[in-house]
């Protein structure tokens, strides 16, 4: 199974040609899953939702998966933001803020980290880290046990620390803990992998944070171009006894051809 990961697209500021080249890679690495990790849209307009939802439906991807990012919540419009923020997201993706994917080779479980009171950080509940937590500890050990959220739990740069998802402590030692193995997000526009087993001091096993970058916006950071994630999972049996990765194939728009191509190849080590 291939999994296309993206992130961030905010239809109303999409590039048009960034979102062909898009479908064309689609269409030639043909992923069965797409897991499109907030900010889908710039303003949470009904229009904008409706060209994200024809843009899904044209990748041609069997399951899909999608939550809200803050900018999926209305901002100038105070009535919908208190009483209805998730209106026009339900319209076009369903009225599951949270949902799941489950195979005999994968889990997927999403978490909707945006709440009405707050403009752009993000926050996961005890509430919600438990429920991951019990999920993941039931999951087999033939699965690749995955955690989407929209904000980061992890981030390169020193000014992104305040775009960290508020509670990703006491979240990431329970999933770790529980089983997790790749933690995916967005929120900041920029693509990479962390270990987080590395960085942060208690984790019983490894875990990795992958960020994508946003998809086919504008609103690129720092030069880097719009990019996107594809994920595939390998579990082999080897003398040494079982062996499991994740490879993380990062695809960048080149302008210059008018496609994406892949940029980077990355084996993530799992604990086996």
């Amino acid at each position: 199974m291939t999994i296309l990961h993206l992130s961030d697209p905010h239809f109303g500021t999409e590039r048009p040609q960034v979102v062909e080249a898009l479908v064309r890679l689609s269409a030639a690495r043909r992923p069965r899953l797409l897991i499109l990790s907030g900010d889908i849209t710039q303003r949470a307009r009904r229009a904008q939702f409706r060209s994200a939802r024809r843009f899904v439906d044209r990748l041609g991807i069997a399951d899909v998966l999608a939550i809200p990012g803050n900018h999926d919540i209305p901002l100038f419009n105070l009535a919908a933001r208190l009483f209805a923020p998730y209106g026009n997201h339900r319209r076009e993706f369903g009225a599951e803020l949270e949902p799941a994917f489950e195979s005999d080779r994968l889990l997927v479980l999403t978490l909707n980290t945006t709440r009405r009171y707050r403009h752009k950080h993000g926050e996961v509940s005890p509430e919600q880290v438990e429920r991951v937590a019990a999920r993941l500890a039931r999951a087999s050990a033939d699965q690749l046990r995955v955690v989407v959220t929209h904000q980061p739990v992890a981030v390169t740069l020193e000014d992104d620390r305040r775009n960290l998802l508020r509670g990703r402590e006491h979240a990431l030692r329970c999933w770790a803990e529980a089983g997790a193995d790749l933690i995916l997000g967005g929120h900041i526009h920029l693509p990479f992998a962390v270990p987080l087993h590395e960085r942060e001091s208690g984790l019983p096993r490894p875990v990795w944070a992958v960020q994508a970058g946003t998809a086919v916006s504008s609103r690129i950071r720092r030069s880097v171009p719009n990019s996107v994630n594809l994920l595939r999972y390998e579990r082999a049996s080897t003398r040494a006894g079982e062996r499991r990765a994740c490879l993380l194939e990062r695809w960048d728009y080149a302008a210059a051809d008018g496609d994406f191509r892949q940029a980077a190849l990355v084996e993530l080590p799992l604990a086996q």
